[in-house]
């Protein structure tokens, strides 16, 4: 007999089934309004430090976008939908990078900017931002498990149910996103727990082992890694899908329920404790119920690089994690963050690219700096969490001619 809630959730998978679509149209991400209230239109000499940014470096990585915005833009425009696409006139801005040469000046680099696109602030009364850091681990690892090497990656579960889509994952993180489809309907996916507890053995989704579940836990939450083989060689693995489950702060248990206080609070702080109560900390993994599924990136693909929402190649310290239901992957936003401290660096004010997407990054001046790959990126992004403001480059209606 199926209990109640089975019943429910069959009904509400079946119901997401039909309405996807309908859902996606309807919840996806919109270009910013630049006449929405609160979002007013400044100068770009009105941006501190605007001139003295590496414009080139933030041109080669918004350039990388482009090829996606424009290809998605072109398959929009010539579907059976009478609709306009909302990537027309960034794609319009993007066909005009892609025109030039990749290796243009700074100086150039900032003309093209400044002649495309149009700065924007949010209200000076407004919520206080934040950035936060991320990185690419690099990690020791085996195709084949052994003593050693006994943590599995999964792919995706042929049975995964994607309820909405990946882009909506920060505004959805309080709602089940993904289910399990079986024969009495479609219900809760497995959760951390269970599949560490060997909910999908046997069905031959591994893919890679590692060695330590800790390294593991924070390849998840950070998305990504590139793992040094025991057989010789690398492998770059990626973002594929999640099991459903809202995205829980182990760090934030903590604190509640003194484990650590907050001052000592950083990942450095919660390994180390992690490495001394091995038992207890398998325990708080498992609280964070949300699981990621992987996908090893093809050679070509991983030769360039970890690759975010957008399905792009990351750049450190150009490509920014944001919240794809307010902000378009592909935008240009100015993170200004004059406390961000770290050994070399005083102050961060950059021209950065929207090209990833987080559970945790919600809200319209939230983002997530992309540091780079291996210990010492982990280090910076561990350290990284200060208040922020963000400038937003919207394109110009009336673009001018080439």
């Amino acid at each position: 007999m199926m209990r109640a809630w089975q019943i429910w959730f069959g009904l509400f998978g079946v119901a997401a089934f039909v309405l996807a679509f309908g859902i996606y149209v309807w919840t996806s991400p919109k270009p910013m309004d630049e006449q929405r209230p609160g979002f007013n239109t400044i100068d770009f000499s009105d941006i501190e430090g605007w001139k003295s940014d590496d414009h080139a470096a933030a041109f080669a990585a918004f350039r990388r976008s482009c090829l996606k915005i424009v290809k998605r833009a072109d398959v929009r425009n010539s579907s059976s939908s009478k609709k306009p696409s909302k990537y027309k006139v960034l794609a319009a801005v993007c066909r005009k990078a892609l025109a030039l040469d990749s290796g243009l000046s700074d100086r150039e680099a900032r003309r093209f900017f400044e002649t495309h696109f149009t700065p924007h602030h949010y209200d000076d009364d407004a919520q206080e931002g934040l950035v936060t850091g991320y990185y690419e681990p690099e990690l020791p690892g085996s195709r084949t498990p052994s003593k050693r090497f006994n943590v599995p990656v999964y792919r995706v579960p042929d049975d995964l149910v994607q309820l909405y889509p990946d882009r909506d994952r920060a505004k959805r993180n309080h709602q089940m996103t993904a289910g399990r489809k079986t024969a009495d309907g479609v219900v809760p996916y497995h959760d951390r727990k269970e599949i560490e507890q060997g909910a999908l053995e046997g069905q031959g989704l591994e893919f890679v082992y590692l060695e330590d579940p800790a390294e593991a836990f924070y390849m998840h939450i950070q998305g990504s890694a590139r793992i040094a083989l025991e057989e010789g060689g690398h492998m770059r693995i990626g973002f594929a899908a999640k099991n459903g489950y809202s995205y829980t702060s182990i760090g934030k248990l903590m604190i509640e329920r003194g484990t650590l206080p907050k001052s000592k609070m950083s990942m450095k702080g919660i390994r180390a404790w992690m490495a001394a109560n091995p038992k207890e900390a398998r325990e708080l993994m498992w609280e964070n119920r949300s699981y990621i599924f992987f996908r090893e990136l093809p050679k070509k693909q991983a030769a360039t690089g970890p690759v975010g929402a957008q399905g792009v190649a990351l750049t450190p310290r150009r490509s920014l994690a944001v919240d794809t239901s307010i902000h378009v992957l592909g935008t240009p936003v100015w993170v200004e963050a004059p406390k961000f401290k770290s050994p070399g660096i005083q102050g961060f004010s950059h021209l950065m690219i929207a090209q990833d997407a987080g559970s945790a990054i919600k809200g319209r001046e939230r983002g997530d700096i992309f540091w780079g790959s291996g210990d010492a990126a982990g280090k910076i992004a561990g350290r990284t969490k200060y208040p922020a403001r963000f400038t937003v480059l919207l394109p110009k209606k009336n673009l001018p001619e080439s």
